[in-house]
């Protein structure tokens, strides 16, 4: 009777310990101080291929990339900076800052999913609850229907075929479908998320993501208007911070900052349209994919390259943060333009050719 008590919690304990090592990590992620310092890893440690990575970052000074980081675990593997400030003849260094562009709407995604949380925002909520009766030109019974939520997936139904994508105006927020039944990349809507966070937590938008994020995980940035769009300013490294955020659910650390079930919800499809964009995230590994400006829908994932669970902030001009939570891995780029189009698909499906040739396991 003893011997089967004791297996029987030996069993007990076994596999209580396999049910563990399936949900938690081996080793835990590294998260830097706030400051300069931040734990590097050799990547000949991690068992990568160091012969490769001269090519790779001759490929990346030819595309015009101004900063490039991986980080395993949440250490730095990788990270290199190359060219000039913007309008300097400075070295772009690791105190160098940089535009997000369209990557900085997933921060923008992360912040309302914060406010969400703290009650501020509910996203089936009228976006005219924010932003007042006749922020478009559509009738009340047609603009009524527009709801944070389409704007959070870019569904809201307002016609992207206007001369400017960009404005905001409310004579350039004309009906093209109704709000779900359509996505298209439309910067307008997206911007006017702005505004509803200020009015929604009655603080700037700079003022609530310092005090909300920020300062809590120790990134630098502010959002700056630039022509009719909020576009976020950070240094490399803040860029790559925000990345391992996300990469451990939300949690910096221990302690949660954006909720882990939007976490879910920003990296799981959100719409049956472009099953390739989840809220203001890119999402690889779908069955199909759109892009900005094209309402077709094309076969396959948008990165084939990378692995399937990648998730991604990309912005104009190759500005990407990708996050492989099955590797545990954050690659950034920030820089100048490396090819002519809106969002940079094949150039980030190049880098990742490059970087399976270095992570060989």
């Amino acid at each position: 009777m003893k011997l089967f008590y004791f297996l029987s919690a030996t069993l007990f304990v076994f596999l209580s310990c396999s049910k563990n090592d399936e949900i938690t990590p081996v080793e835990s992620l590294y998260f830097p101080p706030t400051g300069s310092n931040w734990e590097k890893v050799t990547p000949a440690s991690l068992g990568w291929d160091e012969s490769k990575i001269p090519d790779l970052k001759s490929f990346l000074q030819t595309s015009n990339t101004r900063a490039f980081i991986v980080l395993k675990d949440g250490k730095i593997v990788i990270e290199e900076y190359f060219g000039k400030q913007s309008n300097s003849t400075a070295d772009f260094t690791v105190t160098s800052n940089w535009y997000w562009a369209s990557a900085g709407k997933t921060l923008t995604s992360a912040i309302v999913g914060i406010a969400n949380s703290q009650g501020k925002i509910n996203f089936d909520a009228k976006t005219s609850d924010f932003l007042g009766v006749g922020w478009t030109s559509l009738t009340p019974t047609q603009e009524s229907k527009i709801t944070v939520r389409h704007q959070l997936t870019m569904t809201t139904g307002l016609d992207d075929g206007v001369a400017n994508k960009d404005c905001t105006d409310k004579a350039c927020l004309i009906y093209k479908a109704d709000p779900g039944t359509r996505w298209a990349y439309h910067n307008a809507p997206y911007t006017l998320l702005d505004g509803v966070i200020t009015n929604a937590t009655s603080k700037t938008l700079n003022a609530y993501i310092s005090e909300q994020l920020l300062t809590k995980i120790g990134m630098d940035g502010s959002y700056l208007k630039i022509d009719l769009n909020n576009v976020f300013f950070s240094t490399p490294r803040s860029m790559a911070r925000f990345g391992l955020l996300l990469l451990n659910k939300g949690k910096w650390d221990q302690t949660q900052l954006i909720p882990e079930d939007y976490l879910t919800l920003m990296t799981t499809t959100s719409q049956n349209i472009n099953l390739s964009y989840g809220y203001l995230t890119w999402l690889n590994g779908k069955a199909s994919s759109m892009v900005p400006g094209s309402q077709v829908v094309f076969p396959g994932e948008i990165t084939s390259n990378a692995p399937d669970d990648m998730f991604a902030a990309m912005g104009k001009n190759g500005q990407l943060i990708n996050v492989v939570p099955s590797k545990k891995l954050v690659m950034i780029r920030m820089g100048d333009v490396p090819d002519a189009s809106l969002v940079p698909l094949t150039f980030q499906n190049e880098i990742w050719a490059k970087l399976n040739s270095i992570i060989i396991n």
